[in-house]
């Protein structure tokens, strides 16, 4: 995997957790640079936002079972993994990532959930930086 690649799967990752990782802008500039393909950018993009939802999803198992449970939870515990759709939602989606591991969802369903989320939307970023 070249530079450019690295940078997209790490900004991705980084920017699934409670750092500023700016993904959507390093995709949109290896993809305008033509370093890479749309279908190849898209995919480290979301692979690296997923294995970093899932590290949020992991710190909260970690979290003791007697904290206060927040909007996040209780969103989490009404809609499921189905709500982990939107964990590329800035800030919302790390609560509800943490949440879904503080709950301990089923990691599997908690995985395809996140990476079908952040998959839409870095193909809908990667269709606009194309129509630009």
């Amino acid at each position: 995997m070249d530079a450019s690649l690295w940078a997209v799967f790490s900004s991705a990752f980084v920017s699934s957790t409670i750092l500023p990782g700016n993904s959507e802008i390093v995709l949109a500039v290896v993809l305008k640079s033509g370093a890479a393909t749309p279908a190849v950018a898209v995919a480290v993009a979301t692979l690296g936002n997923t294995l970093g939802g899932m590290t949020t999803y992991g710190l909260g198992r970690l979290l003791p079972s007697r904290i206060p449970e927040g909007k996040a939870v209780a969103r989490v515990r009404r809609y499921g993994v189905m709500v982990l759709l939107l964990s590329w939602v800035p800030v919302v989606g790390d609560a509800l990532c943490a949440a879904a591991g503080w709950l301990r969802l089923n990691w599997i369903g908690c995985t395809l959930a996140m990476a079908a989320g952040k998959a839409m939307r870095y193909a809908v970023l990667a269709q606009a930086v194309a129509l630009a």
